[in-house]
């Protein structure tokens, strides 16, 4: 092995970007270090330029940006200067990227393992029955359920977290020297992101590959890097040991990051008996095809009120929503919108029970049209369900964009490229409010974000509930948004209900069993709390066995 060895090398890196006919600067004379099996996390606020420095580790720049001065070595060869055929022999083979969206990531159109095994056929590192050989236990060390066939199925027949532990093996399977990790956990519930964490940790060991590891989440950076770069508008903030930033950041802005998710709102007191309920589910239970996903189901949302709801990916929470809109028919149970039963069929509903029961999306990437302009992405359902037109649908746009806090003049005709990450989601609070609903569900809203503008949705969606009256279902596997938030928590597993009830009893002991597993599993500011918990679940070392360890334990 070769490890502390220099295998990249960024020296006053100066990359620009494109905007409004304009070059604008993204990354400004920074330099990157980083030797054989060693992890450099990169920490910073959405447009810090994370990615952007972790792309540019490949020799590479996303459309609408340049790399306008410096050196990117890598192995000692120049990527800047390098040819094309140089370039692709080391990308995908030497160097692999894990995006933060895999659904954005994978070609619908051709099944999972056809998508693994593309790479290492085409870099002549294995044949065809070996590298799927290899993806299935790649599947199977990263905690993939059924690894023998998960690989056959398209991607659109998986859940989100799977999906991005599905790319970390493609990543993989070249057994690259480097590895950029763009926020490969966001998608994953904190059970499956401990399993995750530790089969990366132990791969990374195991093959000594180097990685750049970019999150907003500082607890999981705590657990997975040897060194942290804190990154700001582009400039680097400061840079040290893992120990000793969590222990002693030099930096105002270093220490403000360690600080936020400070805001929590008061609990409101669970409803009375008699108080009729927005939304009520009960007795629901639903399948996919012939397999069934929710057994019994049922609680209530309340006027003004959030009711967080928890579980690891598979526990049925986005299937009850599906039911709630009326994407899924239950096989039996009903849902009740004040008191009246709801179609279970959205196309049997009318415009103005459509109109009460909204959605905001996780990947906000995704469920905004990127040919449309703000305008038009609000514009619609104000048409739709208000019939506004002309002038006074205009107004309600310009409206809408200042309850989120958007200047109009400044984002109405943008696209959502020239958006920011936490901008795109307010668009899509902003397109859920246009129908004027009384109930919208919040589907994992903050998970893509980093935790300062998290804050910030957070607060807004507080602000908005207290002057519009919502009721809030607000899916999500971030048990610090829980605390931040909810009134009430439901706690799924297996598609049931296993726990209920309000925020402060549900994080008081005793729980239930499950309720405590996923408490233990939230990630801590301390670099050892991933050894010591698995150690604590009776892991003596972080492999494929001991994660099945885990699992029994």
């Amino acid at each position: 092995m070769n490890t502390g060895q220099l295998l990249v090398k960024i020296e006053k890196i100066v990359i620009q970007g494109r905007s409004d006919e304009q070059w604008l600067p993204i990354i400004n004379s920074v330099d990157l270090h980083l030797n054989r099996g060693e992890v450099l996390g990169l920490i910073g606020e959405s447009g810090a330029g994370k990615s952007t420095l972790g792309l540019a580790a490949m020799g590479f720049a996303r459309d609408g940006c340049r790399i306008v001065s410096g050196t990117v070595e890598f192995d000692g060869i120049d990527l800047i200067s390098a040819d094309a055929q140089t370039k692709r022999s080391l990308l995908g083979s030497r160097i692999a990227y894990v995006a933060q969206s895999a659904a954005a990531s994978f070609n619908p159109a051709h099944k999972i393992i056809n998508q693994h095994t593309e790479a290492p056929i085409q870099h002549g590192i294995s044949s065809r029955p070996e590298s799927e050989k290899d993806a299935i236990e790649l599947y199977r060390r990263l905690r993939l359920p059924t690894p023998d066939e998960i690989g056959f199925r398209y991607p659109h027949q998986v859940s989100g977290g799977q999906l991005q532990r599905a790319m970390t093996a493609m990543a993989m399977s070249c057994r690259p020297d480097l590895i950029i990790f763009d926020e490969p956990t966001t998608a994953l519930d904190v059970t499956t992101q401990i399993e995750v964490l530790a089969a990366i940790r132990d791969i990374v060991k195991q093959f000594n590959t180097a990685a750049i590891y970019i999150t907003h989440d500082l607890a999981v950076v705590a657990q997975m890097a040897d060194r942290i770069k804190v990154l700001l508008k582009g400039d680097e903030v400061e840079e040290s040991g893992t120990d000793s930033m969590l222990k002693d950041p030099k930096e105002d802005y270093t220490k403000s990051l360690w600080a936020v998710r400070s805001f929590t709102r008061e609990e409101k007191p669970l409803a009375s008996k008699e108080e009729m309920p927005v939304v009520r589910v009960r007795n629901v239970t639903a399948a996919y095809a012939k397999i069934p996903v929710l057994h019994d189901v049922s609680f209530d949302i309340h006027a003004s009120r959030t009711v967080a709801v928890v579980g690891e990916s598979g526990s049925g929470k986005s299937t009850v929503a599906r039911c709630i809109t009326g994407l899924l028919k239950p096989s039996q149970g009903s849902i009740e919108f004040d008191g009246v039963p709801l179609p279970a069929d959205y196309r049997q509903r009318t415009v103005e029970q459509l109109k009460q029961a909204q959605m905001i999306y996780q990947m906000a990437d995704t469920a905004l049209n990127p040919r449309k302009r703000i305008r038009e992405i609000i514009g619609r359902p104000v048409e739709f369900y208000l019939g506004l037109r002309g002038r006074k649908k205009e107004e309600r746009v310009r409206e809408l964009l200042d309850q989120i806090e958007l200047d109009p003049d400044q984002f109405i005709d943008r696209l959502p490229s020239e958006l920011s990450g936490g901008q795109k989601q307010r668009i899509g609070i902003a397109r859920a409010l246009a129908a004027d609903p009384k109930f919208i569900i919040c589907d994992e809203v903050t998970s893509a974000l980093d935790q300062l503008v998290a804050e910030g949705i957070l607060k807004l969606l507080a602000r908005l509930q207290d002057s519009l009256g919502l009721a809030y279902m607000f899916i999500t596997h971030d048990l610090a948004t829980v605390r931040a938030i909810s009134d009430e928590v439901v706690v799924m597993k297996d598609g049931r209900v296993v726990e209920a009830g309000g925020k402060t009893a549900m994080f008081t002991p005793p729980h239930h069993e499950y309720t405590s597993l996923l408490l233990s599993s939230v990630p801590e500011m301390d670099p050892n709390w991933l050894t010591e918990l698995l150690e604590q679940r009776g892991v003596d070392n972080i492999g494929d066995a001991a994660i099945d360890r885990m699992n029994q334990a």
